[in-house]
């Protein structure tokens, strides 16, 4: 049976809008613009209970859209009740088309079905969902049926050419309908609709802050921890970090963190990471040197998956023993394994999205780690995005080059030299990856770029330097743009800050003397080459 999970909760004295997931693809996206807008959101399943939903103390409540239609067998529902709890409720796309079905309205196959871009004409003035607003927006649209035969206790508040009730409220239940999408930069006014319906509709304070978060999160773990012991696996990224930073503010001396030093790591990072938590920090953290053991079960493999296979089953074996050490080295009982999955884990795994449930993600609980260990669960992160992560990063103090750190994967630079991995190849990739990112950082290009990296290609070329000819590797540099890392594009790097890196690359790095810049975008590509 695998380890109860301990997640985070929503922060004392904040207002909630729960979102109710009927599967749509901007589901996550809403609940950004709410938190944006100064009030906490979380998704919930569609077969929410009324007694959960009253335990969030909802200000209001939002209802997404989804790909079904409403006479769709098995198409998803929400307990009517909804409208029963004296709250505010906005409905968006199938959501509007949904919470009208209930109240008593008709929706039916639309003649021209909306897809993209399209006028909105209010039909109102005044206050309420459009207060402030032009009497026309654009506004982004994607359905395929639409709301029809709105009885009497229904207003239309807006239309377009094709769509003759695109904003509706019912005036009894206090229930708004937008055919549309807001949430989405294509309507541009979108976060105005939704400012409105949180500030005008459901009178919200805006209370949704994260120096506020962190001192909930700091209480809860501090009660539930008590006088037991946690250990948390530190990598380096910015997730496991926030999470070591906000573990040791809460329990102090009882967080014992463990970073496994694989052989695969960049330059220098043992000791950034040594530096900033031991020094920095004065966290009791223990550093395993492993690297000639993943090292040789590296030895022969050239296939990515069977590299990745490797590597999660041995940082099993070196955790696990490493958590032994921790238990029987005295002191406080571990009971507890901290860890930083995020929000979006949280619903891709199915805990929160359309109803469904199953464990978290592969690679954020490592293989199954938490039941081999016996340990319970803390996730304090669990309910952030990425950004909100840095954000809390920034509250904790951590320095700016660990808050706004680029992803790094998980087996390391394993993945980015392809074929067989040796300690030679290693070395040659962390001389690249160094000179590519000092020149992305002199370039101010950092930040503004997502990831950033170099990959050592199983291929070698024909070059010269000086008067002699060389037959060595080459190199390909990668650098994207990407908000939630799903789909990304290339970073368009000026082609001056290209040139040095390759200048310096082929200058200063022994074995390589070709360099190439990767221009694909994902999809069809995958950001990273295995």
């Amino acid at each position: 049976m695998a380890a109860p999970v301990v997640g985070s909760t929503r922060p004392e004295g904040v207002e909630t809008i729960p979102i109710i997931d009927f599967g749509s693809q901007y589901a996550q996206l809403i609940a950004r613009r709410v938190r944006e807008a100064g009030a906490f959101s979380v998704l919930v399943a569609p077969d929410v209970s009324m007694e959960h939903l009253r335990s969030l103390n909802p200000a209001g409540i939002i209802l997404s859209g989804g790909p079904a239609s409403i006479d769709e067998p098995g198409a998803p529902r929400c307990d009517p009740d909804i409208f029963e709890l004296g709250i505010p409720v906005l409905g968006i796309c199938y959501g509007m088309q949904l919470g009208c079905h209930m109240l008593g309205a008709s929706v039916e196959r639309a003649e021209h079905r909306e897809y993209g871009r399209a006028k909105l004409v209010t039909d109102v003035k005044g206050g309420g969902l459009f207060a402030g607003l032009p009497e026309e927006l654009t506004v982004w649209m994607s359905h395929g049926d639409q709301v029809t035969c709105l009885p009497d206790h229904f207003d239309v508040l807006a239309h377009t050419n094709t769509c003759p009730a695109a904003a509706i409220v019912h005036k009894e239940r206090s229930f708004y309908g937008l055919q549309f999408h807001p949430e989405v930069t294509h309507t541009p006014h979108g976060v105005d609709l939704l400012r409105n319906f949180l500030y005008e509709i459901c009178r919200v304070r805006g209370t949704w802050r994260m120096a506020d978060f962190l001192e909930s999160q700091c209480k809860t773990v501090s009660d539930l921890v008590g006088d037991r012991r946690v250990i948390c696996g530190l990598s380096g990224g910015v997730d496991s970090s926030v999470v070591a930073a906000l573990l040791h503010r809460a329990i102090g001396d009882r967080l014992t963190c463990i970073f496994v030093d694989n052989g695969l790591l960049r330059k220098n990072e043992r000791d950034l990471v040594d530096t900033t938590f031991r020094d920095h920090f004065d966290v009791d953290l223990r550093v395993v040197d492993a690297s000639k053991q993943f090292l040789d079960d590296l030895a022969g493999i050239e296939d990515p998956q069977e590299k990745r296979r490797l590597i999660g089953h041995r940082f099993i074996d070196v955790f696990r023993a490493s958590a032994d050490e921790v238990a029987e080295s005295g002191g406080p009982p571990v009971h507890f394994l901290a860890q930083g999955t995020l929000y979006p884990d949280v619903i891709e795994s199915g805990q929160g999205h359309a109803g469904t449930a199953a464990n978290i993600k592969l690679h954020h609980n490592v293989g199954g780690l938490p039941e081999e260990l016996g340990f319970e669960l803390i996730e304090p992160l669990r309910d952030l995005f990425k950004d909100e992560v840095r954000s809390l990063g920034e509250v904790l103090g951590l320095p700016s080059h660990v808050v706004w750190r680029h992803p790094f994967p998980g087996p390391g630079l394993a993945v980015r030299v392809l074929g067989e991995v040796t300690e030679q190849k290693l070395k040659v990739l962390r001389d690249c990856d160094e000179i590519v990112l000092d020149e992305i950082i002199s370039a101010n290009l950092y930040r503004s770029t997502n990831q950033v990296f170099a990959v050592l290609l199983p291929v070698k070329s024909v070059g010269v330097m000086g008067d002699g000819r060389t037959y060595d590797s080459v190199v390909a540099v990668r650098a994207v743009e990407t908000q939630d890392f799903m789909t990304a594009d290339w970073a368009r790097i000026p082609f001056d800050v290209l040139a040095t890196i390759s200048n310096r690359i082929i200058n200063e790095v022994q074995g390589v003397n070709r360099v190439v810049y990767d221009i694909s975008s994902k999809p069809p590509a995958t950001i990273e080459w295995e």
